[in-house]
C-alpha cells in the first residue's frame, strides 16, 4: 500500500535538522510520493535542489499570499521561467487569504491580481494550480470566472461547504484532505468528504504545519499521509487500501508523475 502526500513544505527551515531522516521515515511507511509546494522565490532553488536529489520528491513554484512581504514584480517573470523547467509540475502554492487582507497591507485587490497572474502562467504553461484559501472561496472562484484555470489543479486543505466543493470539482479540481479531518470537531468538514466521490479527493500533510489530533505541537510530518487516509477512509466506510491506491492515482494523473 503506497500514499501520496499531495501538499508537504520540505524546504522549510523546520526540517533543515532532519530532512533526510524525514524523507527515509517516510519511504520506510509507505509514502512513494510527496509534493512539494513552492511559496516565494526565496524558496523556489531550494526546492529544485532537493528534487533533483529525491526521485519521491515532485514540486511547484508559485507566490503565496503570506510571503507578499517580499514579492518583487519581477517574481512573475521569474516564476514563470522556472514554470518551463520540467520539475516544475504546478503552479503554487499561490491564492487568497481573506484573514490577511483584514490584517495586513496585502489588500484583496493586490493579492487577486497576483494570483490571477499565477493562473495565467499556469494557463500558458499547462500546469495545474496549487490553491491556498482561507475565507475567500468567493474570491477564489470570481478569478477562476475571469481567468479560466485549463488545467484544473488542488484546493489545498479544503474546508469549505458541499457547493464550494461541486463549483471547484466542475472546473476540474481536486480536493485536498489533511489533518482537520483527523479531529472531532471537524464534523461540517468531514460531511463535506464523505459525499464526495473518492476521484475527487487528493490527501495531504502541509508538514510541518497542520498537525493531526494527536500530535498538536508537534512537527508534522509526511509519514503521518497514512494516518489521513485511514481516518478518510472510517468517514466514508471504504477499504483503506482503496483509498491510499484512488487518492495516489488522482495526485499522480493531476501532477503527471508515474
Amino acid at each position: 500500500m503506497n500514499w501520496f502526500d499531495s501538499h508537504c513544505h520540505l524546504d522549510f527551515d523546520a526540517f533543515d535538522d532532519d530532512r533526510e531522516a524525514v524523507i527515509k521515515s517516510a519511504l520506510d511507511k509507505g509514502v512513494s510520493h510527496i509534493f512539494v509546494p513552492g511559496v516565494s522565490r526565496d524558496n523556489w532553488q531550494k526546492i529544485e535542489n532537493l528534487v533533483q536529489v529525491h526521485p519521491m520528491l515532485c514540486a511547484g513554484v508559485g507566490i503565496h499570499p503570506y510571503f507578499l512581504d517580499t514579492y518583487q514584480q519581477q517574481d512573475l517573470d521569474l516564476l514563470y521561467n522556472y514554470a518551463q523547467k520540467g520539475w516544475v509540475k504546478a503552479i503554487g502554492e499561490c491564492g487568497i487569504d481573506g484573514f490577511l487582507a483584514a490584517t495586513t497591507r496585502f489588500s484583496v485587490e493586490q493579492q487577486q491580481s497576483i494570483f490571477e497572474a499565477q493562473i495565467d502562467i499556469a494557463n500558458q504553461t499547462n500546469k495545474p494550480l496549487i490553491v491556498h484559501h482561507r475565507k475567500s472561496h468567493h474570491l477564489i472562484l470570481q478569478s477562476f470566472k475571469r481567468c479560466n484555470p485549463k488545467n484544473g489543479g488542488i484546493i489545498h486543505a479544503f474546508s469549505g461547504s458541499l457547493t464550494d466543493a461541486q463549483h471547484y470539482i466542475a472546473l476540474g479540481f481536486k480536493l485536498g484532505c489533511g489533518g482537520t479531518i483527523t479531529y472531532e470537531r471537524a464534523a461540517k468538514t468531514r460531511n463535506v468528504f464523505n459525499q464526495l466521490d473518492l476521484q475527487h479527493i487528493v490527501l495531504e500533510t502541509d508538514s510541518p504545519d497542520m498537525p493531526l489530533a494527536g500530535f498538536q505541537g508537534q512537527v508534522n510530518k509526511p509519514e503521518r499521509v497514512e494516518l489521513v487516509g485511514r481516518c478518510l477512509a472510517d468517514v466514508k466506510g471504504l477499504d483503506v487500501a482503496v483509498v491510499a491506491e484512488q487518492t495516489s492515482t488522482n495526485a499522480k494523473t493531476l501532477l503527471s508523475v508515474s
